[in-house]
């Protein structure tokens, strides 16, 4: 070996969940040179055969316990529906895999608060998927924010549109609803963005407005905004919207933020809106999961506006294919990588939940909060 080159250790990968973002991670590691075996896993079986001819897995199961256990294993990817996320992770951190989990650790502070300490009492390297980290756009910000470009952060606004694809389909999967809310679900990666470009400023206090005319019926909200006020007087509005019709060309997620410091000032358009495509065919490029068949066509489509990325030639490209393989990369070869870290997961969780907290209250919410307040 020479000299200061870290020795690497073949990946096993066990990937928990087949769906969209578990289909996507798996054909990745199937690619990678450093993934040595490759198991998949799902409770629909034919997901989970699909999923492993398609990535050429080594083994499957509707079992995620009997994957885990395998001695092959020695990371795994939590991609489940996001109210099944606890015990796999808990299960991989007894065996002391490093972990990708797809945000939030979970939907309730509680078991999330539970994840969060079992992952650092046991010392496992444990990363959350908000792939929007790895856009070349965000990446070149927060150099400019680190460098002190703009001087000291002042005022951040950022605004989060969404059409009505996923709260339909992501509430018809489960019967626990209660804490699936725009900013839980979804305004997270928005609020993941914003505080990671604000590093090093904490919240001390939130006041939070909700809606619900769309989509009260099925059990979520439909905007939420808030104001944050920063431990150092910084001002931080944050804002989503999930109920935008289904015809609304943003595949998924279309994003504003806006960045004003002491000697400069960023902004950003992240909308999309320079790329649209127009066609008599129909454009259901955004989310959808199996069995989902939306109630209008959509004939424009602001392209690239889905947050994984895109496909060419029947290859995937984009921010999920640069998040995923660099995560490879990190547990192969140890480098640092811009990954949201399992605090950073908590913490959005708490913030995200905090949102809808102030909204029922009507009232300020005060940092740093004490995590039994979401169960008076």
């Amino acid at each position: 070996m020479k000299a200061g080159k870290k020795e690497r250790k073949e990946i096993g990968l066990a990937v928990i969940g087949s769906g969209t973002i578990g289909r996507i991670r798996s054909m990745l590691a199937k690619d990678y040179p450093g993934v040595g075996w490759l198991g998949v896993c799902d409770i629909n079986e034919s997901l989970a055969k699909k999923l492993a001819e398609d990535a050429q897995a080594d083994f499957w199961t509707t079992d995620y316990r009997e994957l885990l256990k395998r001695s092959e294993v020695n990371a795994s990817i939590i991609a489940t529906d996001e109210n099944a996320h606890v015990e796999p992770i808990l299960a991989s951190v007894e065996r002391g895999h490093r972990m990708m989990i797809e945000k939030p650790l979970a939907t309730d502070v509680r078991e999330s608060r539970k994840v969060y300490n079992a992952i650092q009492e046991s010392g496992v390297d444990a990363v959350v998927g908000y792939t929007s980290r790895f856009r070349r756009r965000f990446l070149a910000i927060k150099e400019k924010l680190r460098t002190g470009e703009i001087g000291d952060v002042t005022t951040v606004t950022t605004r989060a549109f969404m059409n009505r694809l996923v709260p339909i389909p992501t509430l018809a999967r489960t019967k626990r609803k209660a804490n699936l809310t725009p900013m839980v679900n979804s305004g997270t990666h928005a609020l993941d963005m914003s505080m990671w470009l604000m590093e090093g400023k904490e919240p001390a206090e939130l006041y939070a407005r909700a809606n619900d005319k769309v989509l009260g019926p099925i059990g979520t909200k439909d905007a939420q905004f808030g104001i944050f006020t920063m431990s150092d007087g910084t001002l931080w509005s944050m804002n989503i919207s999930w109920a935008l019709p289904e015809v609304w060309p943003g595949a998924v997620y279309t994003m504003e933020i806006g960045i004003v410091g002491t000697k400069g000032v960023i902004t950003i358009d992240d909308t999309h809106r320079d790329l649209v495509l127009a066609s008599e065919k129909p454009q259901w490029s955004g989310y959808r999961p199996a069995g989902y068949k939306p109630d209008f066509e959509r004939h424009v489509e602001f392209l690239t506006s889905y947050p994984p990325g895109d496909i060419y030639k029947g290859q995937f490209w984009g921010p999920m294919r640069e998040e995923t393989n660099t995560w490879f990369t990190r547990i192969y070869c140890g480098i640092d990588t811009p990954h949201a870290t399992a605090w950073d997961g908590h913490r959005n969780l708490v913030l995200t939940m905090a949102m809808g907290l102030s909204a029922e209250r009507g009232v300020p919410i005060k940092f740093p909060l004490d995590e039994d307040e979401f169960y008076k």
